[in-house]
């Protein structure tokens, strides 16, 4: 007998259900302050766990709309790294709302290294890779896990799965928590969780850190003898990594960094450990693959019994009992002693969810199809208007979003609930605003000096006054590539402080309204205003290669896995090291290519994907092979020049006529609403932590993404 404690799946009690909607209930797996956990079956044999509010919290209309919104986002998760909810909805007798997800028949990653060892450091690497790649998928939908760690974490043949969104929200959401409970577990919650800061993606790569450490050794890296002096340890102390195997120490130790800012992203994480082939052998081989197996096995036997008894009564429940007492220990996902839950200010109905689908996740915006949700605040009247028929796009960094303020200079709010955090009133915004490494941004000053400043407060932080800024058109993470006042293009060395270089651009690429660029590995990619596209080397400013005649006015390129996506006559992909070309996709707008109308227009990425606009219908692109997929042509009036905006797995796109800014499905591209449609042009649109930043007619409004 081990002494660890099981997931024993528990005979039904007096209260509890038989069935719940397709699911006969067969036992309970787990209850804690807010839910009761079942194992159920459905009429073909399909298992799940299913989640019920308790009785006492069940007549809290609120309470119960939020309950149910557990499902409506974690649908929005895509990837097979978390538990896949299979349905969910609210009980015509008792009122009792419930959600079910698939049913994980493996051991959690706590349990598995408590009777099995550490893994070894192949193990670790392919469980790194694996959690990085769900955290990517989770992180893509604008939501942060919040409770990642070993308990959270069930290994199944296929690999790890993340379960339990214990206090999983969007950014903009609140988390609900029952009186006394510890927000985060301690010694897996990033520092600024536990200091009750402003939580992002980071903190999960920290929570990763953690877990890979516990995988690797068995020890939790933060520990103490009560809770404050963990919590105190993650915030102040070092991580004890002296067990850790060197290899995996200087992997694992940036992930625990206290400044969110130096931790990797999950792509860095995945490419770092970079697990050699086979090294998924330890969920697949040895004892814990036979583990896996037997739960598996149990699983389906104590199911099949449930076949047999199919009438309900006492001799069912004589059966059910009989199988429990046998001994079968099952590991559900989403045990009720950490439901999670999502909350906002003016809670709106979310229709019950359908069966899970492979093709197209529940709508994860806010609001119903053609019903545009309510902002999350704005619009303001605090906006600059256009310039040169332009307006600046604002810029979300950190807890504000930054924007050419009325009557003068920049401006910035808080994200959360749009109140005014600073201003800058003698900065030239019109000339561009670039975002920097570090939680900052630069722009120009009056006199044509390259500034940077730290977003959060605004302090200044550098000056380059040789720079003669006239239009700032990209960053990267040593510079900033402008248009000088005399038209020509400059790089500026931010480390350095100092211009790096200035090459000559022809006159015709700089006329108004001016050009596009986008910086990728070593490259400067530069679209002129007069049509032609030149890449140069951003240590040099050397040319390294052109295309001439892309289109007749500057589209913004795309750079993504080293190729460069052009729009224009054709919507063409280059290697942006070489320029050689990927493949190339004509258009099939009937318009001709010219300024302000027809033809490709600027692509964007949401994750893999890329999305861009031929004439006004909205396709997805095939980054392989070239071509594309026409997802929705109902857009009005010739199309702009502003690329689809992707935020939270849903596209933002600015109608032809400037009418208003549609939202769309990543998947299919079917229009969920079009809001502001009584607005004209031009826009700006942006977007960070789960909400959307738009810029039109003077107004600046902030929009949620997922509810």
């Amino acid at each position: 007998m081990h002494d660890r404690k099981q997931y024993v799946m528990k005979p039904l009690g007096p209260g509890d259900p038989i069935r719940l909607g397709p699911y006969r209930v067969l036992g309970v797996l787990g209850e804690g302050g807010m839910g009761k956990v079942y194992f159920g079956r459905d009429d073909s044999g399909r298992t799940a766990a299913v989640k019920v509010l308790l009785p006492e919290l069940a007549h809290d209309p609120h309470l119960v709309q939020r309950f149910l919104r557990e499902a409506h986002t974690a649908r929005a998760v895509s990837g097979g790294g978390v538990a896949r909810v299979l349905d969910a909805r609210t009980e015509d007798t008792g009122n009792r709302p419930w959600i079910a997800t698939e049913f994980l028949s493996g051991p959690t990653l706590d349990d598995a290294v408590h009777r099995y060892g550490p893994f070894g450091a192949d193990g670790v690497r392919a469980l790194a890779a694996s959690l990085a790649a769900t955290l990517q998928d989770i992180h893509a939908t604008g939501l942060v896990h919040r409770d990642l760690k070993p308990a959270n974490i069930v290994l199944t043949s296929t690999g790890p799965r993340v379960i339990d969104f214990g206090i999983a929200r969007p950014e903009h959401g609140l988390t609900l928590t029952t009186t006394g409970q510890v927000p985060v577990t301690p010694g897996y919650g990033a520092p600024e969780q536990v200091l009750g800061q402003r939580v992002g993606p980071a903190a999960d790569v920290f929570s990763l850190g953690a877990v890979l450490a516990y995988a690797a050794t068995g020890q939790r890296t933060f520990d103490g003898t009560h809770v404050a002096a963990v919590q105190y340890e993650v915030v102040h102390g070092e991580p004890r990594l002296d067990s850790v195997p060197p290899e995996l120490r200087q992997l694992i130790a940036p992930c625990l960094a206290k400044d969110p800012v130096q931790r990797p992203a999950p792509d860095q994480v995945a490419g770092a450990f970079a697990p050699p082939p086979g090294a998924d052998r330890v969920w697949r081989t040895g004892p814990l693959a036979e583990d896996i197996a037997r739960r598996g096995a149990e699983a389906r036997r104590q199911a099949a019994v449930a076949g047999q008894g199919s009438g309900g009564g006492p001799s069912r429940r004589r059966l059910l009992r009989t199988a429990l007492v046998a001994g079968g220990a099952l590991a559900a996902s989403g045990g009720a002693g950490g439901a999670w839950w999502m909350l906002r200010e003016e809670p709106r109905r979310i229709p019950a969810a359908g069966p899970a689908s492979d093709t197209e996740p529940l709508p994860i915006v806010a609001g119903r199809h053609g019903t545009p949700p309510g902002e999350l605040w704005g619009p303001l009247p605090v906006a600059a208007g256009p310039v040169d028929g332009q307006v600046t796009t604002p810029l979300p960094v950190l807890d504000v979003v930054v924007f050419a303020a009325a009557g003068g200079g920049l401006a910035a709010r808080l994200t959360t609930d749009g109140k005014e955090k600073w201003r800058l009133p003698d900065v030239r915004p019109a000339a561009g605003l670039v975002a920097l490494p570090g939680n900052r941004f630069a722009t120009a000053g009056s006199g044509g000096a390259l500034l940077g400043f730290e977003a959060s407060t605004s302090r200044q932080e550098w000056s380059v006054a040789g720079a003669d800024t006239g239009r700032i058109l990209a960053a990267d993470a040593s510079a900033v590539y402008l248009v000088t006042r005399g038209g020509e293009l400059r790089a500026v060395d931010t480390a350095g402080r100092k211009v790096r270089w200035t090459v000559p651009l022809p006159e015709a690429a700089v006329k108004a309204p001016g050009p596009r660029a986008a910086a990728g590995t070593g490259r400067l990619v530069v679209f002129g205003a007069d049509g032609d596209v030149v890449a140069v080397d951003t240590a040099s400013g050397a040319t390294v290669w052109k295309v001439a005649g892309q289109a007749r006015s500057a589209l913004r390129p795309l750079v993504m896995k080293d190729v460069v996506y052009l729009g224009g006559r054709s919507l063409t992909a280059l290697d942006i090291r070489t320029g050689a070309a990927v493949w190339k996709t004509e258009t099939r707008a009937t318009t001709a290519p010219q300024p302000g109308a027809g033809g490709w227009g600027p692509a964007a990425a949401w994750r893999d994907r890329v999305f861009a606009m031929d004439g006004t219908a909205l396709c997805q692109v095939f980054t392989e092979l070239g071509g594309a997929l026409p997802l929705d042509s109902s857009a009005k009036g010739t199309p702009p020049h502003h690329p689809p905006h992707a935020e939270a797995g849903t596209l933002w796109v600015v109608q032809g006529d400037g009418r208003g800014v549609s939202a769309h499905s990543v998947v299919s591209g079917r229009r969920y609403w079009t809001w502001s449609a009584e607005s004209q042009g031009p826009w700006g649109v942006s977007g960070a932590g789960n909400r959307v930043f738009l810029v039109n007619d003077g107004k600046l409004t902030a929009m949620p993404t997922v509810e």
